[in-house]
């Protein structure tokens, strides 16, 4: 094996095992024997990423894509950096040359859909989600962005059907519940809502979410109690 061979598995080994700095360290003495390695510069540029330094990574990176052609995992990288970096134009330009590349990326196109969606073009990244599952039905984490951005555009009829697809796709799908709970409570169907919240916290009775669902639970309970408080009095029989 040759002295460069061993300074990139050593590299890689390091960066494997989440030593980055270490790992950028053995990733430039590489570069410094063979200057045109697109796999040194790349695995350099992953170590940036992860130690929050984008605008390094993004430099590294697109050595990377330079020296090696239709390199779809810098690209898609430097798309996620620019995106880290706040150069949303920079992140789609980058996502849209890795799925030229690689098409049936179903995490490149999810990627070029957030980006959008972050840009605010809430439209085009609805219409990209629901192409992504159009293209790829069983790709469960386009339905879960597709629901959150009808939710986020009060679209919550449209967002209960995409939930009840998913669960029908993977019924321990938990947070879909949830999810189906509030569009619910939002269009005012506080039973539905309630018998979505409890199913969520019988399945996932020890969530992140649990406290919000009982929340929401409890204020439920109010509004129908104000709502109509005779419903709550129990008459004595007779």
């Amino acid at each position: 094996m040759s002295a460069l061979n061993k300074l990139c598995e050593k590299a890689d080994n390091l960066r494997f095992e989440n030593l980055y700095k270490e790992a950028a360290s053995t990733y430039l003495n590489a570069i410094l024997i063979d200057r045109n390695s697109a796999e040194s510069y790349f695995g350099l540029g992953i170590c940036y990423k992860n130690l929050k330094e984008y605008k390094k990574a993004i430099k590294y990176l697109e050595m990377a894509a330079k020296l090696k052609e239709n390199y779809f995992e810098a690209y898609f990288e430097l798309g996620i950096c620019h995106q880290l970096e706040g150069i949303n134009c920079g992140a789609i330009k980058n996502f849209i040359k890795a799925i030229q590349i690689k098409p049936d990326s179903t995490e490149a196109v999810l990627q070029l859909g957030i980006t959008h969606e972050i840009c605010e073009e809430e439209e085009l990244a609805l219409m990209i989600y629901k192409k992504l599952i159009e293209n790829s039905p069983e790709f469960l984490k386009a339905y879960d962005y597709t629901s959150s951005l009808l939710m986020k555009m009060d679209k919550y009829k449209d967002a209960s059907m995409i939930l009840n697809k998913l669960l029908k796709k993977n019924p321990e799908y938990y947070s879909a519940y949830a999810g189906i709970g509030v569009c619910f409570e939002k269009l005012g169907k506080f039973s539905n809502a309630r018998r979505y919240y409890r199913k969520f916290l019988s399945l996932n009775p020890f969530s992140t979410q649990k406290d919000f669902i009982k929340n929401r639970l409890s204020k439920i309970k109010y509004m129908s109690y104000h709502s109509n408080p005779l419903k709550l009095i129990n008459y004595p029989n007779g």
